[in-house]
């Protein structure tokens, strides 16, 4: 088969789109026929290269795809061939003290698939049974496979973890990014108040049409003040940030006496000043957040499936062009997923 592939960390220049062995599934497994896949800023750090993984090379990367059940290991019970799949990237072990009161991502072993261990950026990949749900008939590829990572991801900060509320004022920032586009649309089916960030009119105007009541561009303006303008000097109660360094400081500030900032990532840098004077004189909470439950996947998704939630699509390309997919997530251009597809499926 074909895969996307890099032998060494590095630049976009590692990447490669070749031949690969083909996936044996295991007795646990199911082997998928990939139909589409999207990146991830995971993608991104994990082909540069992070501290305390060491990753067998070559490496397949690719969080999310979706496609058509092939074969299934002599164990799997849940998928027959000929049905339609797609990925769930948090792997857990099933039987520590948090799997088994249902809190799988925070699995002492926990991992995720085209992070920790090869991905599915390919022709064909084989996935633990556990790590696929069922996609309907009616749902395209592009959004089977662009969805999961990111929607579980924000509907396990907003609803599970900031536990938010109707009527409540939600602060999203990097708007256009995948977390941020899912974080929008989550908030504003809550019956939030949506706040939402981004770099230029096009992604604003993206932004509202996602569900934010009120935009800002936060390369002319200073969000924390805004925020305080548009609120009358209250803040919000929650802050989706997953940028890090460059913006916790003002997310500190834009939050309400009593307010939740939630986290699931630092693309900026992981160590900003920790504000914990401001953090205890307001009483905020900062909460993290890793992927989802099985069962949260399940709630996201059948959300998406009907039509409720939309993951955006800013481009398609065939996983040949994976190298210009990876230059769109590190140069933030356009607004959403981007889409890779098989060579052989275009």
């Amino acid at each position: 088969m074909k895969a996307v592939q890099f032998d060494s960390h590095g630049d976009r220049d590692v990447i490669e789109y070749g031949e690969f062995p083909d996936p044996e599934p295991d007795r646990g497994e199911v082997l998928v026929d990939v139909k589409a896949g999207a990146l991830n800023h995971l993608d991104i750090w994990t082909r540069r290269g992070m501290p305390g993984i060491d990753l067998e090379m070559p490496h397949i990367p690719g969080s999310d795809a979706a496609g058509v059940v092939e074969a299934v290991g002599e164990d799997v019970t849940r998928f027959e061939v000929g049905d339609r799949v797609a990925v769930s990237a948090g792997v857990s072990c099933g039987e520590c003290e948090f799997c088994r009161h249902g809190e799988e991502s925070l699995c002492p072993s926990f991992h995720i698939i085209g992070e920790h261990v090869r991905g599915v950026h390919a022709e064909r990949a084989a996935v633990p049974a556990e790590n696929l749900v069922p996609v309907p008939s009616g749902v395209d590829w592009e959004v089977a496979g662009s969805a999961s990572l990111v929607f579980q991801t924000a509907w396990r900060m907003l609803q599970s973890r900031a536990d938010i509320e109707a009527g409540e004022k939600v602060l999203v920032l990097g708007a256009s990014g995948g977390v941020g586009h899912a974080a929008v649309q989550i908030a504003d089916h809550a019956g939030c108040e949506v706040f939402a960030t981004a770099s230029s009119e096009e992604k604003l105007s993206h932004a509202e049409d996602c569900g934010a009541d009120h935009v800002i561009d936060y390369e002319a303006n200073d969000f924390a003040e805004e925020i305080a303008e548009l609120t009358g000097r209250r803040g919000v109660d929650v802050v989706v940030d997953h940028i890090g360094e460059a913006t916790y400081p003002d997310s500190l500030k834009s939050m309400a006496k009593g307010g939740r900032l939630v986290t699931c990532g630092a693309t900026t840098g992981p160590n900003p000043d920790a504000g914990l004077n401001r953090i205890f004189w307001n009483q905020l909470s900062v909460i993290g957040s890793t992927m989802a439950t099985p069962g949260e996947v399940d709630d996201v998704l059948e959300l998406v499936w009907d039509g409720t939630f939309e993951p955006r699509v800013r481009e398609t390309l065939p996983m040949s062009e994976a190298a210009r997919a990876h230059e769109m997530i590190e140069n933030r251009e356009g607004f959403g997923k981007v889409v890779v597809r098989p060579d052989s499926e275009l």
